[in-house]
This record gives C-alpha cells, sequence and structure tokens, in this order.
C-alpha cells in the first residue's frame, strides 16, 4: 500500500492538542456525573467512535493507494526553433516600447504555451547564430530570450538566407533515426520583414521537401517608425532620417511555400494567439510510449465508513445510568 500525502508535524501536533482537550472534556463530564451520581458510559462509548471516525477522516485524506493497474504513458510533442530578427531596425518604436521589446514579449508567450515541445533559439541579422539549443527547459528559454539584444550582432541589414540555412542544419542534426515517423519540425521567423538578401529559393525548396513548415511573424507597421541611435535617429548618407517599414511579402513568400502562415504584431493588434492556434494544430511526434503500474486511491472506503459512524454518533443521545 502507497499513500497520496504523507503526516507532517503540524498534523500531529493538532491531533494531539485534540485529544488532550477530549480527554480534558471526558474527566469534567465524568466529575459532574460522579456529583449527581451518575455513570456516563455511554460517554466513553462516544469517545472511542469518534476517535474511530476522526482516524478514518485522516486515512481517507492521506489517500490509501492499493490494487495494480496498467496505464499507458504517451509524450507528443514537437521540434520547434523561433528565429528572431536583431537587426539595427528592429529598435524602431512604431510598435511599442520597440519591435525588439514586443519580439521578447511575445518570445516569452510562445515558450510558456509550448512547455511538451523541444525549443531552440535563433539570432539572426545579415548573419544567424545559435542562441539556444532545442530543449525542454523553460527557465532557460525565458532567461534566454530576456537577454535579446541588437547589439548582440553586428549592425547590418537583414539576411533570410543565413537562417533558414542555419535552421535546415539544426533540424537535419536532430532527425532521429527513425524516418517510419516524421517528426513535426517547425521554424517561427520574428521579423520586420526588410530582407536584403538573396538566392534563397533553394533552401525554401530544401525546408519543403524536408516538411520544415515555417511561420511568420511580421513586427511593424506599414507606416513605419525612426530608428533611434546615440544622439537622435539614424541617417542616409544624405543626412536624412531612415524610416524602416514593415515589409511581409519576403514573410508572406516563405509562410505560403513552406505551408505555413503569416501573422502581424503592430501598435494596435497581435496575432500571435492565432500563431499558437496553428502550431498546435499541427500533429506532433510520439517521442515515448511506456506502459507503467498504478495503484489507486481508494480514499472513498474510509470515507464512507466515517460517515456512516458519524451517523450512528449523531443517532446515540447521551444518557446517565443510575448508581
Amino acid at each position: 500500500m502507497t499513500w497520496y500525502q504523507t503526516i507532517t508535524f503540524l498534523e500531529i501536533l493538532f491531533g494531539a492538542l485534540f485529544l488532550g482537550v477530549y480527554i480534558g472534556y471526558l474527566m469534567r463530564v465524568r466529575k459532574v456525573a460522579l456529583f449527581f451520581k451518575q455513570r456516563p458510559h455511554i460517554v466513553w462509548f462516544k469517545f472511542v467512535l469518534r476517535h474511530v471516525y476522526v482516524l478514518l477522516l485522516v486515512i481517507a485524506i492521506l489517500g490509501p493507494s492499493f490494487g495494480a493497474m496498467k496505464k499507458e504513458i504517451k509524450t507528443i510533442g514537437k521540434d520547434l526553433y523561433i528565429a528572431v530578427d536583431l537587426s539595427e531596425s528592429m529598435n524602431a518604436t512604431d510598435v511599442q516600447p520597440s519591435r525588439i521589446e514586443k519580439a521578447r514579449h511575445e518570445m516569452q508567450r510562445l515558450i510558456s504555451r509550448f512547455n511538451s515541445d523541444k525549443i531552440g533559439i535563433i539570432v539572426f541579422s545579415s548573419e544567424a547564430f545559435l542562441h539556444t539549443p532545442l530543449t525542454f527547459d523553460q527557465e532557460a528559454l525565458q532567461l534566454y530570450t530576456r537577454t535579446l539584444r541588437t547589439d548582440l550582432l553586428p549592425s547590418s541589414g537583414t539576411d533570410f538566407t543565413p537562417v533558414l540555412q542555419l535552421a535546415l542544419e539544426k533540424f537535419t542534426q536532430n532527425q532521429t533515426a527513425d524516418t517510419e515517423q516524421q517528426k513535426a519540425r517547425v521554424l517561427v521567423l520574428i521579423s520586420d520583414g526588410e530582407d536584403f538578401g538573396e538566392r534563397r529559393q533553394r533552401l525554401i525548396d530544401e525546408l519543403r521537401e524536408q516538411n520544415i513548415r515555417v511561420f511568420a511573424l511580421g513586427i511593424g507597421t506599414p507606416d513605419g517608425g525612426r530608428i533611434p541611435v546615440p544622439g537622435g535617429y539614424k541617417k542616409d548618407n544624405n543626412g536624412q532620417v531612415v524610416y524602416t517599414r514593415l515589409n511581409p511579402e519576403a514573410l508572406l513568400q516563405l509562410a505560403d511555400q513552406t505551408d505555413g502562415e503569416y501573422f502581424e504584431v503592430d501598435d494596435r493588434v497581435s496575432e500571435v494567439n492565432r500563431l499558437i492556434s496553428s502550431i498546435n494544430n499541427i500533429e506532433g511526434e510520439l517521442r515515448e510510449s511506456k506502459t507503467v503500474d498504478v495503484t489507486a486511491n481508494k480514499y472513498i472506503y474510509p470515507l464512507a465508513l466515517a460517515f456512516f459512524l458519524i451517523l450512528v454518533d449523531i443517532l446515540i443521545p447521551v444518557k446517565l445510568i443510575s448508581v
């Protein structure tokens, strides 16, 4: 037999206090009965009866478990990389407080909603780097997400080619030897869509062949915003303030050609909940299946007997017998 709960010192202390107070009550009843020359036999019977059903209630709370049964345990999940754009344009404030801070906030939401999936983080601008490998460690993922800043990478434009290449390599490395069951593999690409790279079509074809789906999350507004830099705002070679705008075309193409979807986050609306729902609808990989022996909590039996004894206690009146 096993127990779902354990008795702590506090329960023992209160039990001892209850017993002491009840014994004091019985001694007082006995003293009063002797004064009136009565014998309180039924009081002693109730003393035993009440302690029996209190003990049964305690046993029910502790949860006696016995009787083995078989149960199949399945773990189902997906491999998911979140790639976030750390180019200088992500400092723009057309999405408050800034695009990069909004991206961090939405990433934390994504991570918390996929706690049964292996998640990794990739950072990119004109180059791409693995920030966090695939892991189930939610605390580590949240910690690394809070450290994301645009100054982690060299100041340059955005190129989707390196991040797609890196994601393809990492997914391929983590592919299992079991070829009969294809893993569900998802790349979430978070960017303002300003892609200055080329020659990505070959990578899109490879992603589609490997059944790697790209879900793109565009952050920014069509009107755009200025890019804060020390001493003011970024300017071009002619001294004009640079405005960066959301360009969804490249993100839409990536999502469409890999059987993914495109979503947006701007200064008024966030479609992250729709993104989460879409990813959840993807059938995950059966990571583990095993049969274990489990015991059933049989608390109902001592609880039912305790209620019966409580009913008996209520129905039996206290009568004093003359000496």
